[in-house]
């Protein structure tokens, strides 16, 4: 294959240098080259839609034009900026945001990333109650790989088998007290919706009153869980969790680093029309670009200019401008009713799918944050987690790119950028179908 000139490196010698390069985590992939729109290629030149948006990152797709000339433009005059200075965009940007969140959350703090970003949550947690030593967090829940956030993590109870490693720094990490998830499809106390009364809630409030020492910092959920196997929790169950928060005057906590727009509204709390008291930020914040936030209510303390939350790049005006320009065009583009349009076809043709295969046991889809859960049977409900892996890889090779991993091996994850058309949907489905005949049905 012909070097590409316009690449830095070689694709046809990279391989070679691999040894080089120690990676802590993350699904298997080709060896990507180019991208554009929701489509990526591999140095064999080999095209595949991008069902993951990369780590769910980028929802305007691959080098979009308008996001790359608003790069090269902020290039010309600022890039990097002490988080001491003052910047037109830096005061744009959180306005643009905390103008988009619920009525009482007004001030934004900016950071370098999404587990800074619940990390600085919870400074601000102990900072309004300087007693507080505990959080509550739930089950499969997962809120970073930083040594601050990873005891809030499902990969920190992985103490055997495949996700082992978390073990080996529990001595560093914070403990956080956890509580059964509303994980409906397998509910965890063994009831059923709809005559479960809220059970798992109420198990949050008993644990707010007799298992905490002390007060507690704060309680943090994701208000659908991603790495935890795509699982909305319902509406339901956070107004009664902000209830209880309410009761025993704890601030509630939203990781909304994978829901920031993808579900067809700005925020998750928009969408269930909850209000946490702090909202965490990142991944697509940036529209590629890496930043993250805190969104905070004005009724809680804010930083002071002690250096308690000082981040080299926390300023970055790239960073900034994009996510201001990704901003933009979703609005311009109607982009928050395309994932609702778009995601409710995906749920539509995955149901009629369920007469073909029954072994697609449930399908979790709020806006284009999309999971499959493939059992054997409708019954038993016993995770095929072999076979979905098969059929990511056998989909990949049919090329579409589909999300895997986290706690639930037997989720696929279908979250492609908002651009999303139904012509690309549908192809991707087509290939889905296709991947899930070649492994259930060979």
């Amino acid at each position: 294959m012909d070097r590409d000139t316009s690449l830095p490196v070689d694709a046809s010698r990279a391989r070679e240098m691999a040894d080089h390069l120690m990676v802590g985590g993350g699904t298997p992939g080709p060896l990507l080259v180019r991208g554009r729109g929701v489509r990526v290629w591999d140095a064999e030149g080999r095209s595949y839609i991008d069902c993951t948006s990369q780590s769910w990152a980028l929802y305007l797709g691959h080098a979009h034009p308008e996001i790359n000339a608003c790069i090269a433009k902020q290039l010309e005059s600022l890039g990097h900026v002490h988080q001491g200075f003052d910047t037109p965009n830096r005061y744009a940007f959180a306005a643009r945001l905390a103008g988009l969140a619920p009525q009482g959350l007004s001030r934004v703090s900016f950071t370098v990333g999404g587990g800074p970003a619940v990390e600085a949550a919870m400074k601000l947690a102990v900072r309004n109650e300087p007693r507080a030593s505990q959080f509550v967090c739930l089950w499969d829940a997962y809120h970073g790989s930083t040594l601050g956030t990873m005891g809030a993590s499902w990969i920190s109870t992985r103490a055997r088998g495949q996700f082992a490693g978390g073990a080996f720094y529990t001595q560093l990490t914070r403990p956080f007290i956890r509580v059964p998830n509303p994980y409906c499809y397998r509910c965890p106390l063994g009831l059923e919706r709809g005559t479960c009364h809220l059970a798992c809630a109420e198990v949050l409030r008993k644990t707010l009153e007799r298992g905490v020492n002390g007060p507690c910092g704060g309680v943090i959920v994701e208000p659908i869980q991603a790495s935890g196997g795509q699982i909305p929790l319902p509406g339901e169950y956070l107004r009664a969790v902000r209830a209880i928060c309410d009761e025993f005057c704890v601030p509630l906590i939203f990781d909304e680093i994978q829901t920031y727009l993808r579900i067809g509204a700005p925020y998750a709390a928009n969408h269930y029309g909850v209000t946490p008291d702090m909202i965490c930020l990142g991944k697509a914040l940036g529209a590629g670009m890496p930043i993250a936030a805190v969104i905070v209510a004005d009724h809680l303390e804010g930083f002071g200019p002690e250096a308690e939350e000082l981040h080299t790049f926390a300023n970055n005006q790239v960073a900034q401008a994009a996510g201001l320009k990704l901003l933009e065009i979703v609005e311009r583009d109607g982009l928050l009713g395309n994932a609702n349009a778009q995601g409710a076809w995906f749920a539509t043709e995955l149901q009629r799918l369920q007469a073909r295969f029954p072994e697609i046991g449930d399908i979790r889809q709020v806006g284009l944050h999309i999971g499959v859960e493939l059992v054997a049977d409708p019954e038993s409900k016993r995770p095929l987690e072999a076979e979905t892996v098969a059929v990511r890889n056998e989909a990949m090779q049919r090329g579409v790119i589909f999300g895997l991993g986290g706690v639930r091996r037997n989720v696929l994850k279908i979250k492609p950028p908002l651009i999303v058309t139904r012509v690309e949907a549908a192809e991707a489905m087509e290939v889905l179908v296709e991947a899930l005949e070649a492994v259930l049905r060979a």
